[in-house]
């Protein structure tokens, strides 16, 4: 039995987001899971005050479209529960495209979900005449030089420092395009979606995104998984 120890009434769930429900929006997610909790039967705390809501918090927001293997949200539990048996209840009450995979007790005072697991791993892949690993590696080379990426979302111009939020990427030739792995960092200025990366660079929208890690990061730059807390 892993019951919740004294000081621990913290349950981190990870979940995959897949299928139709890749585009949902982050409030549609939201609002998703916390009705699967309550049809679950898991039982969880909830805020004091006038408006009553779960006490949960969410990772860093996926752009819409997006899929991963790897979201996260922590649930402040009311009382002792055993972890499969809380595993067992919201597979059964949660959609299958946003299923938990996952999930362990933590202590109760730990960072904020959103804003300590800051960087994320990338899998996306390209499919457009012309195309291909040098040109992409061209296309990324100026931008890098400029430092900046302006962009549009919706009618409002933004803007993305390249320095602060590309960590890593590598490009490989396949048929049709490119298939594209690329690390990115949340800075003080906000992060960078793929899918933004790609049309700046190709002029084209990417067949598919999908977030595949979210860590940590330590100063001495390891790198920690969020169920490894």
């Amino acid at each position: 039995m892993s019951c919740l120890p004294p000081n621990a009434c913290r349950l981190r769930v990870r979940y995959v987001k897949d299928g139709r429900l890749a585009y949902l929006g982050h409030l549609e997610v939201m609002e998703t899971v916390m009705r699967s909790v309550r049809r679950s039967g898991v039982p969880f705390e909830v805020s004091n005050g006038f408006a009553r809501r779960m006490r949960v918090q969410f990772s860093q927001a996926l752009p819409v479209g997006a899929s991963s293997e790897c979201e996260y949200y922590d649930l402040l539990l009311s009382d002792p529960l055993d972890v499969g048996d809380a595993m067992d209840r919201l597979r059964n009450a949660t959609p299958r495209a946003l299923a938990p995979s996952a999930a362990r007790i933590l202590p109760r005072r730990v960072p904020a979900l959103e804003a300590w697991a800051g960087l994320s791993s990338w899998e996306v892949n390209v499919r457009a005449p012309g195309v291909n690993a040098k040109s992409f590696d061209d296309g990324l080379g100026r931008c890098l030089a400029a430092g900046v990426l302006h962009y549009m979302r919706g009618d409002k111009p933004k803007s993305v420092s390249l320095g602060e939020t590309l960590v890593d990427y590598d490009v490989r030739d396949v048929s049709g395009g490119i298939d594209l792995a690329m690390r990115t960092r949340t800075g003080e200025r906000g992060s960078l979606r793929p899918a933004i990366l790609v049309k700046a660079v190709c002029d084209c929208a990417p067949l598919r995104v999908r977030r595949v890690g979210q860590w940590h990061e330590r100063e001495d730059g390891a790198l920690v998984d969020p169920m490894d807390v």
